[in-house]
């Protein structure tokens, strides 16, 4: 599932250009061709065609994990999920299996939703809240600052790998940057939340950030078929790397099951909690 970075790199793109199309910014609908119907959580189909059609993007921005294509009055909220991707195309390429969404716009692209697994889905709302509302703060942010992700830590007593996995605590992060930065900050990613100390916290709070600035500057990860622009994976400190060495100490890389999710860590550097 592509994390915070990778769906920063795509609206980057659609916002700014690049990843081979220009930007939709200022770009006006003028047609709609919704390909597979469950894709579209809201509205009904013949409503969101009148409500979008006509419409200018007036801008692009990102909340969490979601994408959100503005337009006045109106929002398009995209959520990738396991294997979407957003391809700025020409109206004259062929249809690509497994186009779920297509949005022509007046300068001869097209925008399309791809999206093997039919995981992904998409919001028409006037109000972004009504499906945002329970997300927690950008990891990004200025105002989460070292001392509220403290006190957020210190309101749970939960696992910190899923804890930090769970968007209504932190919007963003997935299993990758999770991985890397527990394991920067030194943290085993099975200790107990409110027990981290505020220096610890603090560290956690930095790799986090740290992580996922460089994976902005790389374009995120590229380690399927799904998402590829990106070359993080080649800068993976834990991530898929069972068996080999830690960069900073030199023992073999583990693998353990955390809440159904493979997490990489390394034994040494992050030491076990207490029980």
């Amino acid at each position: 599932m592509p994390e915070l970075p990778e769906v920063e790199t795509i609206r980057n793109a659609l916002r700014n250009g690049g990843r081979g199309g220009e930007s939709l910014v200022g770009r006006r609908v003028e047609y709609s061709h919704l390909l597979w119907e469950r894709t579209l959580a809201e509205p009904e189909p013949e409503e969101f065609k009148r409500r979008i059609l006509g419409k200018k993007v007036s801008d692009v921005g990102r909340r969490g994990k979601f994408l959100l294509l503005e337009f006045p009055g109106e929002t398009l909220l995209i959520h990738l999920r396991m294997s979407g991707d957003l391809i700025v195309e020409k109206q004259s390429d062929p249809v690509a299996p497994h186009h779920r969404l297509m949005l022509d716009f007046d300068n001869g692209l097209r925008l399309a939703f791809n999206d093997t697994r039919k995981f992904g889905r998409v919001w028409l709302v006037s109000d972004p809240s009504i499906v945002l509302g329970d997300l927690g703060p950008e990891p990004l942010a200025e105002d989460l600052t070292p001392q509220e992700f403290h006190h957020k830590l210190q309101a749970h007593r939960r696992q910190i790998k899923p804890l930090l996995l769970d968007q209504r605590f932190i919007a963003g992060l997935g299993n990758i940057y999770t991985d890397e930065a527990l394991h920067l900050a030194k943290i085993h990613p099975l200790a107990i939340s409110n027990s981290l100390d505020a220096a610890q916290s603090k560290r956690l709070w930095s790799s986090i950030r740290r992580v996922l600035k460089e994976g902005i500057e790389r374009q995120g990860a590229s380690i399927d078929w799904v998402y590829r622009g990106g070359d993080f994976q080649n800068y993976f400190r834990v991530y898929q790397r069972t068996g080999d060495p830690c960069p900073s100490c030199g023992s073999p890389i583990q693998r353990i099951l955390v809440g159904q999710r493979g997490t990489h860590y390394c034994e040494n550097c992050q030491t076990p909690p207490e029980h």
